[in-house]
C-alpha cells in the first residue's frame, strides 16, 4: 500500500494545529534520540526492540514529553510496524529545534504557547 506524501519535500508539514511527521525509525538502539532529517523523513532511535510494533509504542511515549503532549494526542498514521512512518501530533506545545522555528500563526494562536526545545 503506498501513502500519499503530503509532508512534500520536508519531513514535516501542519495541518492547522496539527503538526505531521514524516519517521525512520531505528529501533534496538543504544539510546532513544531524535537525529537530523534525512530526506523527507526525521530520524528517530528508541531503545525498544521491533517485536509486534513495541518499538513504535516506545517512540510514541519517547516523543510526547518531548513535544509538550499526552500519548493519546499522537496518532502513528501508517508504519506501525514498519521503519517509516507518519505520526500526527495533535497541538504540539514544543518543539525540538530540529523543526525550527513555530509557524507564526500558531505561535499567537490564544491559549496555546508554542516553544522550541534545545538538544541534548
Amino acid at each position: 500500500m503506498q501513502h500519499r506524501n503530503i509532508t512534500g519535500d520536508s519531513f514535516f508539514c501542519w495541518d492547522g494545529d496539527t503538526l505531521i511527521v514524516n519517521i525512520l525509525g531505528k529501533p534496538a538502539a543504544s539510546r532513544d534520540a531524535i537525529g537530523e532529517p534525512l530526506g523527507n523523513q526525521l530520524r528517530v532511535s528508541v531503545k525498544a526492540k521491533p517485536e509486534n510494533g513495541k518499538a513504535t509504542d516506545h517512540m510514541v511515549r519517547f516523543l510526547a514529553p518531548l513535544f509538550g503532549v499526552r500519548v493519546a494526542d499522537i496518532e502513528v498514521v501508517f508504519g506501525q510496524e514498519n521503519v517509516n512512518k507518519q505520526l500526527r501530533i495533535k497541538a504540539p506545545a514544543v518543539l525540538p529545534d530540529v523543526f525550527g522555528p513555530a509557524p507564526a500563526s500558531l505561535a499567537a494562536t490564544p491559549g496555546k504557547s508554542r516553544k522550541t526545545r534545545g538538544g541534548p
